[in-house]
């Protein structure tokens, strides 16, 4: 919160940001905010957990009751969500959701009524995917004069909820757009070969049960074909109706995004534009969730009612500015060099890859 904005203004007693989960994803979201001038407020179920991060963050421990009294909540615990959603939003408090899970994402939209009964924003989806990919597709979309496709697939996992969210996509049903018709087909199928930016390069991916078409249609509602992959090994779709064989690992490596965003422009000439990112997921997670936190609480803009990145009453190049001052880098796939200084794109905040 900075020291011109609503939040952090001059004599204005600094926001308290309540964080709900302090897995790998939820930790960072602290670090961020606490560094940006909030006070922190975390809240889990692992108390021995909560009590490290808020040491390490300066924050505080808290119970439900004292969590319910923050300007703003951020949770980053697993699914479902839902539930914890509807008690703050019951206390006035706005909610930013980072949850992946499509049933868990159906609920949270079905809150809208209650969010706007109380004149408190709902972000949902404020994560890499969704969240990152929303805010990509509008920057990619806003260069086209008609957009009729919109894919996105990513690769990589968070902490291990993040992990078991990923086997458990592997092993459920797809959700698709196909010239405007809803489909739905057993996710670990329709391999593509995506690519990535670098170091991650080129993966096989396949279709998973992903929230992001169902949140895009709400943004894109004309958009008449979406998808939704993520990067999967032989042995990974063979294990994905089956418990997870070994625990996951405490973070996984280099994750990446992909956004592919197909259309026309003014002159009728058919576009195809891409971008992503290759960052740890759960640190692309939290910087996403921390810079919508941050915009929340400074702009004071956000609307009553469910909000998704990729709106158009979200800035989305400021937001994109915002990830990328946290160190998070954004790639432009153009296939050629850099374009000429006249070229409309020499706006976006974009790394070209040749």
């Amino acid at each position: 919160m900075t020291a011109t904005g609503a939040a952090g203004s001059i004599g204005a007693p600094r926001p308290i940001v309540a964080v709900v989960g302090c897995g790998v994803t939820g930790a960072r979201i602290a670090e961020v905010l606490a560094a940006a001038g909030a006070r922190i407020a975390l809240l889990d179920h692992r108390i021995d957990l909560a009590n490290a991060v808020a040491r390490s963050v300066g924050g505080v421990r808290v119970d439900l009751a004292e969590a319910l009294l923050a300007d703003i909540v951020v949770l980053a615990h697993p699914a479902p969500q839902a539930p914890t959603a509807a008690k703050f939003l019951l206390a006035g408090v706005p909610v930013v959701s980072m949850s992946d899970d499509v049933d868990d994402v159906r609920d949270l939209l079905e809150l809208d009524p209650l969010a706007v009964q109380h004149g408190v924003s709902l972000v949902v989806g404020a994560a890499m995917a969704p969240g990152l990919s929303g805010l990509l597709a509008r920057l990619l979309a806003d260069q086209m004069h008609e957009v009729d496709e919109i894919h996105v697939a990513m690769h990589g996992t968070g902490g291990p909820s993040c992990a078991r969210q990923h086997h458990r996509a592997l092993g459920g049903t797809s959700l698709g757009l196909h010239d405007g018709e809803w489909i739905r087909r057993p996710a670990g199928a329709g391999r593509e070969l995506c690519w990535f930016p670098e170091p991650i390069n080129s993966y096989d991916c396949y279709r998973a049960e992903m929230p992001d078409p169902l949140l895009l249609n709400r943004v894109f509602p004309a958009v008449g074909r979406m998808s939704a992959r993520m990067s999967a090994t032989r042995r990974d779709r063979f294990t994905a109706r089956l418990p997870m064989l070994s625990p996951p690992h405490k973070e996984g490596g280099i994750g990446a995004l992909r956004v592919d965003v197909r259309g026309s422009l003014a002159n009728g000439a058919r576009e195809t534009l891409v971008a992503g990112v290759a960052v740890r997921s759960g640190t692309a997670a939290a910087v996403v969730a921390a810079t919508v936190t941050r915009w929340l609480l400074d702009s004071g803009d956000g609307q009553p009612g469910v909000m998704i990145l990729g709106d158009e009453r979200f800035p989305t190049a400021d937001l994109l500015e915002g990830i990328r001052a946290c160190g998070v880098q954004l790639h432009e796939f153009t296939g050629v060099s850099r374009p000429p200084k006249s070229d409309p794109r020499d706006h976006l905040p974009l790394t070209t890859d040749d």
